[in-house]
């Protein structure tokens, strides 16, 4: 027989996991997030290009070539693997709103296993959303000297050494962010108003990035 507390705990449980699902549903009915027409994409693909004007704050990251590869042969592969973060913010920006889609690839990690869309990075203040081969979570982050976490969604996880695709949008205090296509996270936040656009990994993740393309509108 179960006891009372045991019993506490399941309906404490079920209910959560109620309120999660209604709240995923509300998310899903909300419309999709759009930058104005005409907005430039600019595409990042690292075929015969440097890493010039990119900002390493953290990480060893390197263009490498790597069979497979989606957008040709060469991609940006980071693997330091000592540090809490690894962060590198590319050159464009900044920008208030924006539209940013990356492919990465897992590769290994025995603490964590993950790659992710930095934004509206300023004065080393962001939003992150990542994705990690090691959980099955989803999840939006703010960094300010810490991170802390602000939204979350249940995922099958990404394969390990198999490329995935992440996106996020942003717009005024909204955010959206998909998985392989799947919208899963729809979350407001005001705290950091513009910034530039970056790619993160954590802990000892070896993680490669292609064809990061970002749509911005331009911002202080």
């Amino acid at each position: 027989m179960m006891s009372r507390r045991g019993l506490f705990r399941t309906v404490l449980a079920t209910l959560a996991a109620r309120a999660a699902a209604r709240r995923g549903a509300a998310d899903a009915a909300q419309p999709e997030l759009a930058l104005p027409p005409g907005v430039p994409a600019q595409t990042l693909d690292f075929e015969g290009h440097t890493l010039e004007g990119w900002t390493t704050v953290s990480g060893r990251w390197a263009i490498e070539e790597m069979a497979g590869a989606p957008g040709g042969r060469k991609v940006l592969v980071q693997r330091a693997t000592t540090n809490e973060f690894n962060v590198i913010v590319a050159p464009p920006g900044p920008y208030t709103d924006a539209d940013v889609t990356v492919k990465f690839n897992p590769l290994s990690g025995q603490e964590d296993a993950s790659g992710g869309i930095v934004f509206r990075f300023a004065d080393g203040k962001y939003y992150v959303v990542r994705a990690n081969a090691l959980e099955d979570n989803f999840r939006l982050y703010y960094y300010d000297r810490g991170r802390r976490q602000i939204a979350s969604a249940g995922v099958k996880r990404p394969m390990l050494r198999q490329w995935h695709t992440l996106r996020l949008v942003v717009v005024g205090d909204r955010m959206q962010a998909w998985l392989d296509g799947a919208r899963l996270l729809d979350h407001r936040d005001a705290r950091f108003k513009a910034g530039r656009v970056g790619l993160w990994t954590k802990a000892d993740s070896v993680t490669a990035f292609d064809d990061l393309t970002i749509r911005g509108v331009s911002g202080p």
